[in-house]
């Protein structure tokens, strides 16, 4: 393991070690002195180092004590501000607005960080993340389409997102068993996210793509008569994933104004 250190499974570690593709993501980021950067889980510094040569500053959120403990010997207060602890329980509205967020995510909790992520967009300027490619296939996938679901709209609906190259497993050490991929997501403004009920709209989500293989007239009927559906122009034998992310909203916000 380079520089000494056992990747520990639990914390989902592999670390990036291509210098090819450590440039890649970083011309990707494209850094810039002054702005507000935090990596998540900086590991072995791969990302680290370039991202601090060109920015000044950064803020890191790291689990692992001893990459803690290398990150203070290594780097001063003035060039890194630590955060020890899980990135799902961060509070990220803590750190100076706009954010720029870059990482090599944990691929063992990738969706639940995407949502927290995704909780703090108004806090965000736009996210850099090494995901598994099989979970960027899903956020940007289209309607209609295996990889389409439940993490697809709801990424879709917050953000403008790119899947910008994949990366393979010879690129980490130790190597993954999958191939991961680049993504970048960039906030939408808050009139192109303009649900009236977004907590409504992710209950819906959720209950669509519960049970894939189920019509909407089941796995809607909480909310949704036929003569709804009719109103609405989505057939009930309509199934979760034909639906388009603006579809969703239009439910959301037609069984709002129903019950008002």
């Amino acid at each position: 393991m380079p520089q000494g250190h056992i990747a520990r499974k639990r914390f989902g570690q592999n670390f990036l070690s291509d210098p090819n593709i450590i440039r890649k993501i970083i011309t990707a980021i494209a850094p810039r002195a002054g702005e507000h950067i935090v990596e998540i889980g900086p590991g072995l510094g791969a990302l680290t180092v370039p991202l601090l040569a060109a920015c000044g500053h950064l803020e890191v959120v790291e689990i692992d004590r001893d990459l803690i403990a290398r990150l203070k010997d290594t780097y001063t207060p003035e060039q890194i501000t630590i955060h020890e602890g899980d990135a799902l329980k961060f509070d990220f509205g803590t750190l100076p607005a706009p954010l720029r967020v870059v990482g090599n995510l944990p691929y063992n909790i990738s969706t639940p960080l995407l949502f927290h992520f995704a909780s703090f967009a108004d806090h965000v300027r736009d996210m850099t993340f090494m995901l598994q490619k099989e979970v960027v296939d899903r956020m940007v996938a289209e309607p209609d389409t295996e990889a389409y679901g439940r993490l697809s709209v709801m990424l879709q609906y917050r953000f403008h997102m790119a899947h910008l190259f994949d990366v393979p497993p010879g690129a980490f050490r130790p190597a993954p068993k999958v191939t991961s991929a680049i993504v970048s997501l960039q906030p939408k403004p808050a009139a192109e996210c303009a649900c009236r009920d977004e907590a409504l709209m992710a209950r819906i989500v959720t209950a669509a793509f519960g049970q894939r293989r189920k019509t909407l007239r089941n796995t809607l009927r909480e909310w949704l008569a036929d003569a709804d559906f009719a109103a609405l122009a989505i057939s009930p034998q309509a199934r979760g994933e034909t639906l388009a992310m603006h579809d969703y909203v239009r439910i959301a916000d037609y069984v709002t104004t129903k019950a008002a």
